[in-house]
């Protein structure tokens, strides 16, 4: 019985990792060491304890399908610290209401790991902090579904937004006082993807009633129901929803804006660029040009000489940037003057 039993599991331990193709009835009998009727017999017994194990048709292969209730998972030890990575990264994260959820599978899963892994992952754990990095704005799980759910099934959505200058939307708010006069807008758009970035999530949409792609923080929006029409999806500006974001993010977003031509090629500056900085636009083999933003011309200044690269302005760049880049330089230079 013990046999059989370590055989189940490794059967379905076999079944779980290739869960994209049928495995062969002879490929698993081979792997288990058995004949191809103590397989069957095995698989029968897997669908008794409620694994849905499917039969090709036409051929003697199998495929573990999904099943009405979650069955019990076999993990390798790699896969076993990466969940308790992931979920321990999940209950400090963005998304409120997880937390505990996380906690409980937590506490589920270290109880019963291999002490070699249970002391990794405490070392792991006592050895690291989570620093430089201000606490993010919440967002609700059910929210990012609403939205994941109109973004597939590409029907139009109509939300509650809060910009920065009014107070953010509440499915639940207090009573309205005389000092609270701001109200959310209503807006009404077409999902396309939801990107999280830098700690905050967003929405990429195309807004119906401005007639243009915008970008949303998931933090100050409250979904309505029910959904609207279905739409056709339309194509990206800049390909991808992610490109997008961070074009709008680095650049048109902000007061001082501008583009330089960068005297090296978009694959090796690309690696002294951090998340949000700019965006990249490949020219050639030995020029790109950086679209990037600050809020003030000194800022943008120091990001443009911070890649460490030689650059020439484009003619769009606004004079206040030559001004910034002139007093930078001068100052660079009385740093470095002998006596």
């Amino acid at each position: 019985m013990l046999e059989t039993s370590g055989r189940l599991l490794k059967l379905l331990a076999l079944l779980q990792s290739h869960r994209d193709r049928d495995r062969s009835g002879a490929e698993l009998a081979e792997q288990l060491g058995v004949s191809r009727r103590t397989l069957r017999r095995d698989i029968e017994r897997l669908r008794e304890l409620g694994y849905p194990v499917h039969a090709a048709r036409g051929a003697a292969g199998y495929r573990l399908g999904a099943g009405a209730s979650l069955p019990p998972l076999l993990l390798d030890d790699e896969e076993a610290v990466a969940v308790v990575v992931g979920l321990r990264t999940a209950a400090e994260g963005t998304v409120t209401g997880i937390e505990e959820a996380s906690l409980r599978a937590l506490t589920k899963l270290e109880q019963v790991l291999p002490s070699r892994l249970r002391h990794r992952l405490t070392t792991l754990h006592r050895a690291t902090v989570r620093a430089g990095a201000a606490p993010a704005p919440k967002v609700s799980p059910d929210t990012l579904m609403a939205i994941a759910e109109a973004c597939r099934r590409h029907e139009r959505l109509r939300f509650d937004y809060a910009t920065p200058h009014s107070p953010s939307p509440d499915p639940h708010p207090p009573e309205p006082s005389a000092t609270s006069r701001a109200t959310p807008r209503v807006r009404t758009v077409e999902p396309h993807r939801l990107v999280s970035f830098d700690r905050h999530w967003y929405l990429v949409a195309w807004d119906v009633d401005r007639e243009d792609w915008r970008t949303f923080r998931v933090d100050r929006l409250v979904p309505r129901t029910p959904t609207g029409p279905r739409f056709v999806p339309r194509a990206l500006p800049d390909g991808d929803a992610a490109t997008y974001l961070a074009h709008r993010l680095s650049s048109r977003t902000w007061p001082f804006r501008a583009t330089v031509t960068l005297h090296e090629s978009a694959a090796s500056v690309g690696e002294r660029l951090w998340p949000g900085m700019g965006v990249l636009e490949p020219v050639d083999d030995d020029r790109c040009l950086l679209h990037l933003g600050a809020g003030t011309p000194r800022d943008l200044a120091w990001m443009i000489t911070s890649v460490d690269a030689d650059f020439t302005l484009e003619a769009s760049a606004p004079p206040e940037l030559a001004d910034a880049l002139l007093a930078q330089a001068t100052r660079s230079l009385k740093a470095i003057r002998r006596p």
